[in-house]
């Protein structure tokens, strides 16, 4: 067996090394270093199996050949794929559910994304009903909607389908009442429903089995009266942030431990008071973007939490709309999706940023159908 020592190998030009054939042993008590780069810069039409680290992610990933592309390593316990366009490739899935394509009517549309990817959202199936101002979550298998309105009427029903497949929701269970604008939260075992619209504001928290079909049962209470708050979490604690007080809006967080029951705890404070804010998560890091000020003053604000700890949001970066009411829990490892909402105007694009980085969003594509969507992933922080 032959022993080589160096720091570098590389051709003449430096534009490439050698070819290393058989089987080849590296036996460093240190470390070996890949190639590095961002997203933007991935190279195409590679060998498969071919090894880099992406410096906006901070993952390894891995070339999986042409037809898949370039697939994070961390990805690869939820991967799913198997579609066109922006869902060509693997990784997390994010649904996008219901809505609202004249800022009045809702709709039963479905469609879905691949986080990794950029494009177009693809059709998924169909919601039992049409409604918007979902109350939305995912487990590792199941996606779950909740409530929801449409004129004269405001829904108690709890649909759900499994991520992996398309097709329609099927009927899941009822709220304890008719209700909308819940922010949702998920340990991948209980789904959790906080806050919203029952007739009026409410403080109300309740939580399903995913895996298990029934109805909604009692869970606590938040810290405050909120209509349309946002929700993020991780593996153990579920983080209210924001809302509407009717009529200030509020920047409170609160936070519960999602394995138990009872009341919910103060957290901090967002940067911005605001309502119907997008949010996401990996397991460390929550983010609440853009929302309503009030009136129909937007913020273009993204400001971020650290989960396990307690404190105030801090500045993450701007959105390049502004918008309220826009889609929420889109989240990979390593990056939300989110867009959609009111201008006042409805809008169907789609932006990103990556969370474990700060800065601005970033263009994501396009949603099948027109704003007030709501959306969940089989990615997020608490799987």
């Amino acid at each position: 067996m032959s022993e080589v020592r160096v720091n570098n190998l590389s051709n003449e030009s430096l534009s490439g090394g050698p070819t290393i054939s058989g089987i080849t042993t590296f036996s460093s008590p240190y470390f070996f270093v890949p190639p590095s780069g961002n997203t933007a810069s991935r190279p195409q039409s590679c060998p498969s199996g071919s090894l880099r680290f992406n410096t906006d992610s901070a993952h390894l990933e891995y070339y999986r050949g042409d037809d898949i592309g370039w697939v994070e390593i961390d990805a690869s316990s939820h991967e799913l794929g198997g579609g066109t366009g922006s869902n060509t490739g693997l990784g997390a899935r994010g649904l996008v559910m219901g809505g609202s394509p004249d800022n009045s009517n809702g709709n039963n549309t479905v469609d879905y994304i691949t986080i990794s990817t950029l494009g177009d959202s693809q059709d998924f199936g169909d919601l039992t009903d049409a409604r918007k101002a979902l109350g939305t979550l995912g487990g590792r298998v199941r996606a779950l909607a909740a409530g929801g309105t449409r004129p004269s009427y405001t829904s108690t029903v709890i649909d759900f389908a499994t991520f992996a497949t398309t097709g329609n929701f099927t009927d899941f269970g009822d709220t304890s009442t008719q209700g909308q604008s819940y922010a949702g939260l998920s340990d991948g075992n209980r789904g959790i429903f906080a806050g919203g619209y029952r007739g009026g504001i409410t403080n109300i928290i309740e939580y399903v089995t995913i895996a298990q079909a029934g109805n909604a049962v009692d869970f606590g209470d938040i810290t405050q009266q909120t209509g349309d708050p946002s929700g993020v979490n991780s593996s153990t604690r579920g983080v209210v942030g924001g809302g509407h007080l009717s009529p200030a809006k509020t920047n409170v967080i609160s936070f519960i431990t999602m394995a138990s029951t009872g009341n919910a705890t103060d957290f901090g404070d967002l940067t911005v008071a605001r309502s119907a804010a997008s949010s996401g998560c990996n397991s460390t890091r929550g983010i609440f973007a853009t929302g309503n000020v009030g009136s129909t003053n937007m913020s273009n604000v993204i400001d971020f939490i650290t989960i396990a700890t307690t404190g105030n949001a801090t500045d993450f970066g701007d959105a390049t709309t502004t918008f309220w009411n826009g889609l929420g829990g889109m989240s990979s490892p390593t990056r939300m999706v989110f867009g959609g909402g009111i201008t006042p105007t409805v809008l169907n694009t789609l932006s990103y940023v990556e969370i474990l980085t700060t800065g601005n969003s970033v263009d994501f594509g396009d949603a099948s159908t027109l704003g007030q969507r709501s959306s969940s992933s089989n990615g997020h922080g608490g799987l």
